[in-house]
């Protein structure tokens, strides 16, 4: 009876499903829910609707073909406004009759700021633009918060998440001042700093990446060979949120592999993967392409 019930015991425990870490897919979840969130939010990647490279001094935008910057047809008057890139400032003034709405005012006016990481916003109806400043060059970018590419979005896709994508890693620190050459989309090389690099062991290999950036967490950008099959063929987005201490195992997830911009839009430049962030494993895991769209 003693063995039976053993089997018994052993029976039931190879039947019980291994334990799930339900806070870890919880948490998998509620971020991949903020990044739909996101992505469909006013003045998001699917609103996008132009992207113009400014010229120094005077240019006039508007709907109208004589226009320095041609809006889609839609978005407008023929005559919107004047915007001058001068003296390193970027001044907005709209034409009579006309304004633009920023922070609740309505204004006629306004100086305009480039961070890109604190987008300066102005609105006109269902348009609204913003400009950033790239090594000395200005550029406006324009969105129309009533795209069809917004109207028609399905949703992201995602690979189910998986523990086995939960590597352990190790950052590995370079010296302060070291630079990574990174060549966009457009074939245009920025040097960008990179703190350090992750090491890693996935499918029996060693793997490393290294981060550019050189805020308190860790960005990367890579491509695996699921890149033109399942994924996204430019490659795809990885963010630490801290930045691990050096040489102190840390648990790199790889769930959180994401597109770019440039998987939704057109009117976006992203950076491409280093040769170095290109794996050879397959990381069926993260962000899958392509969305669901229109039609």
């Amino acid at each position: 009876m003693r063995i039976l019930a053993l089997a018994l015991v052993l029976l039931a425990a190879c039947a019980t499903p291994a334990t799930v870490d339900t806070a870890w897919e919880t948490s998998i979840t509620e971020w991949r829910a903020r990044a739909e969130k996101s992505l469909r939010a006013d003045n998001g990647w699917l609103t996008l609707a132009g992207r113009f490279v400014m010229k120094p001094g005077a240019n006039t935008f508007g709907t109208g073909a004589a226009n320095d910057i041609v809006f889609p047809k839609g978005l407008g008057p023929e005559r919107m406004g004047t915007i001058t890139i001068a003296g390193g400032k970027v001044r907005l003034a709209m034409a009579p009759g006309l304004t633009v709405r920023k922070e609740g005012m309505d204004l006629d006016e306004v100086v305009l700021g480039t961070d890109l990481e604190r987008r300066d916003w102005v609105s006109l109806g269902r348009a609204a633009m913003h400009v950033i400043e790239r090594e000395g060059r200005y550029v406006l970018r324009l969105a129309d918060n009533e795209s069809e590419v917004r109207k028609g979005f399905g949703a992201r896709l995602w690979y189910a998440p998986d523990a086995s994508y939960r590597v352990n890693a190790t950052f590995v620190a370079y010296p302060p001042g070291r630079k990574l050459t990174i060549i966009n989309v457009l074939d245009e090389a920025s040097d960008e700093a990179s703190p350090g690099y992750v090491e890693f062991t996935l499918a029996g290999k060693t793997h490393r990446l290294d981060a550019v950036g050189d805020d308190e967490g860790l960005f990367f950008v890579l491509r695996d060979a699921t890149a033109g099959d399942t994924t996204y063929r430019p490659g795809r987005f990885l963010y630490v949120a801290k930045k691990p201490e050096p040489g102190k195992p840390f648990e790199l997830d790889l769930n959180r592999v994401y597109n770019p911009p440039c998987a939704f839009s057109e009117y976006t430049t992203c950076p491409l993967p280093p040769k170095q962030n290109i794996l050879k494993v397959r990381l069926e895991a993260g962000e899958k392409y392509p969305p669901r769209r229109a039609g």
